[in-house]
């Protein structure tokens, strides 16, 4: 490097990052677009109905959020280590650093934060993603962030996930993220399918979509620890530390969520066993508006009190589809015979 009068080789500047993930930031705004919106309209509900009425709202919003917003994240293993490295190749100096590691469904995230952030009359704030998602390519990205000269801390950790690596992770955080992705699309189908039937009086089944909503987001959950370790098979040691990972904020969220899922599932199943008329009442799904009909729970429907003793009783009846005609109406008149006829 003499010849170049000391100096280090070319390396590109940090790029601008957005405080947040976009994709996390637009179905955050999504979804509280749709919680104002809500909120706009509850005047217009009566009674103790609005207080129902905000807390399904509310629920089911979460739910959708919470489904939607870990299948886009990158916090379902994390870590984070502060340490004294080496910055860059071709270089003795070192740095005082934080490094962190974010893995998620779809790839890799992987900062690196001086502190202070101003060192070596450089800003060290980096934030770079390598991603294995469908349709990409974490060698080719790799071998970009290569020739584009990071700094080695982050080279470091991004190599640990390449595919020709001996550690193995990226076989196994790749198969399960598509997995894992798979079975919440599905859980997020079902919620859909839940919020549709909640609507219409099949509240029985909305709670079955519901419970089943909870349990495809434990499947996931249980895919996604049984295929990934949770203390990396090779050792990440960076500088005089070693960076462990342990599960991160979507692993926790998701988890509660599904079980909360499930427990609105098992206890709209046991309400409509037990006491559908208030079951109704939460849903504002009122049998007072049509005097004609009356609920029954074993059917899960309303039946006209005609055909409820039919239901009721084990013994075929019959229907009498009309009234019998009356004598006057139907008899003929038979022309009289004179007593004087031959």
């Amino acid at each position: 490097m003499a010849a170049f009068g000391h100096t280090f080789p070319f390396y590109a500047g940090p790029k601008p990052t957005f405080p947040m993930d976009t994709t996390l930031a637009i179905i955050i705004t999504i979804f509280l677009t749709a919680l104002v919106t809500f909120i706009i309209i509850l005047p217009g509900i009566r009674g103790k109905m609005r207080l129902f009425w905000l807390l399904r709202v509310v629920t089911s919003l979460f739910i959708g959020a919470v489904i939607l917003a870990v299948n886009f994240s990158s916090e379902w293993s994390v870590g984070q280590v502060s340490t004294n490295m080496s910055y860059k190749a071709f270089s003795s100096q070192w740095i005082s650093a934080d490094v962190g590691l974010q893995v998620g469904l779809r790839g890799v995230n992987i900062t690196l934060t001086g502190t202070p952030v101003q060192q070596l009359n450089e800003t060290i704030n980096y934030k770079e993603e390598f991603t294995w998602r469908l349709g990409e390519n974490y060698a080719e990205e790799y071998a970009r962030a290569l020739e584009k000269g990071l700094p080695d801390p982050v080279l470091y950790l991004a190599e640990k996930f390449t595919p020709d690596s001996p550690c193995g992770l990226h076989d196994q955080y790749r198969l399960a993220g598509h997995y894992t992705s798979a079975i919440l699309w599905v859980a997020f189908l079902c919620w859909l399918l839940a919020n549709v039937m909640l609507s219409m009086p099949v509240l029985v089944y909305g709670g079955l979509m519901l419970l089943a909503t909870g349990i495809f987001q434990l499947l996931g959950l249980l895919f996604f620890s049984m295929a990934t370790p949770l203390t990396p098979p090779c050792p990440l040691c960076l500088g005089t530390a070693t960076l462990h990972t342990h599960r991160g904020a979507a692993f926790w969220i998701t988890l509660t969520t599904g079980l909360l899922c499930v427990l609105l599932g098992l206890a709209m199943w046991v309400a409509h066993r037990r006491q559908p008329h208030r079951l109704k009442a939460f849903f504002n799904h009122s049998v007072g508006e049509n005097p004609g009909l009356e609920w029954n729970p074993e059917e899960g429907g309303l039946l006209n009190p005609r055909y409820r003793s039919t239901a009721e009783s084990p013994e075929p009846q019959d229907i009498p589809l009309s009234e019998a005609p009356s004598k006057g109406c139907c008899e003929k008149e038979r022309p009289s015979v004179p007593d004087h006829a031959l």
